[in-house]
């Protein structure tokens, strides 16, 4: 009997690999490669200047706009319309059925963030073609479910993970390649290998930071990301603008690398992570326990599609609060920061 348990439990796990592995192979039809144009009548030296611009599928073209398709050089609004039309027929980006919607639904993974009541908050972890803000003041946790998740990102997708690479751009220096060591040790993987799993840029201006995400392009349509990093989001354009004087163009700017990230998320399905600052809220009263907001404003609310509170619990642990959602249920969970991550808090 319990022969005949042992064998069925392998034969199950042969077909979920091999259900999970068909998967992939359908994602990958997801993402129309921008050279699948040359088919459809377009100049390969055209398609060679969209890839210079930083456009390597035909999702992502549609994403762009005519005005910043002209703007590369060499391409004039006749080659444009012409290479817009060719993409909408390999392309569909009409109206689809809310079924469709809920089978495009079913390409998200989610991540696991290493702690159990963290992932049940979120509803399993961390989800991709989408954004996930977290905010709080230092020392808050935020950081270190960066570090966690660089790791848990690369695990399968049978034990939570994502099965992908990381990308991490750092605005503050706070990433430690040494802290991904013990990380790993605890989630069973070769830190090695896993550190090689991670690229990494330290941006220094927040028009170099808008680079780095121009840059992207080029290796997430060779290799398969599933998590971009970005750690804080907006702690360079606090620096590079100062005054009300600079704060419109500094919303404008911030409105324009937002509107990258969330065109990241969905063309290469990948989920995005942002750790974001606090500010004092004067509005806040002497009535409010703890009168502080996320900084951003409007620009950065609205960008976000799951934003999560952080705060210091006692000891190591730290809590959770859901802030903005569209599918979660206002709640909390609590989580302690250990060697090997984040994990569930011990009583």
């Amino acid at each position: 009997m319990p022969e005949m348990y042992a064998l069925k439990s392998e034969e199950q796990s042969q077909q979920l690999q091999l259900i999970q592995r068909e998967e992939i192979e359908d994602e990958e039809d997801l993402i129309e490669a921008i050279d699948k144009l040359i088919a459809h009548g377009i100049n390969a030296g055209d398609v060679r200047k969209l890839q210079d611009a930083g456009i390597y599928t035909c999702n992502g073209l549609m994403m762009q706009t005519k005005k910043s398709l002209t703007g590369i050089k060499g391409l004039s609004e006749a080659k444009v319309d012409k290479i817009c039309e060719a993409a909408e027929k390999i392309v569909n980006f009409g109206y689809i059925t809310g079924s469709d919607a809920l089978l495009k639904r079913k390409s998200v993974v989610r991540i696991t963030t290493g702690s159990q009541a963290l992932d049940e908050l979120l509803g399993g972890g961390i989800e991709t073609s989408s954004i996930t803000e977290t905010f709080g003041e230092f020392r808050s946790g935020k950081t270190q479910l960066a570090h966690t998740l660089c790791v848990s990102t690369q695990l399968p997708i049978n034990m939570r993970g994502g099965n992908g690479k990381v990308a991490y751009i750092d605005t503050e220096g706070t990433f430690r390649p040494d802290r991904i060591v013990p990380i790993a040790e605890r989630f069973g993987m070769d830190a090695a290998a896993v550190l090689d799993n991670i690229i990494y840029a330290r941006a220094y201006t927040y028009e170099h930071q808008y680079n780095l995400l121009l840059g992207l392009a080029a290796k997430m349509a060779e290799e398969p990301f599933r998590l971009l990093i970005v750690d804080s989001v907006i702690a360079l354009f606090r620096v590079d603008f100062s005054g009300r004087g600079e704060l419109a163009e500094r919303q404008q700017k911030l409105a324009q690398m937002l509107s990258r990230l969330i065109k990241i998320a969905e063309e290469y399905n990948v989920a995005v992570y942002l750790t974001n600052q606090v500010i004092a809220d004067p509005a806040g009263g002497v009535f409010v326990t703890d009168p502080k907001k996320p900084a951003g404003g409007h620009v950065l609310a609205h960008a976000s599609t799951i934003r999560l509170m952080f705060r210091k619990g006692k000891g190591e642990q730290r809590i959770c609060k859901v802030f903005d959602a569209p599918n979660l249920p206002e709640a909390e969970a609590v989580f302690q920061i250990t060697p090997g991550g984040i994990a569930d808090a011990k009583d």
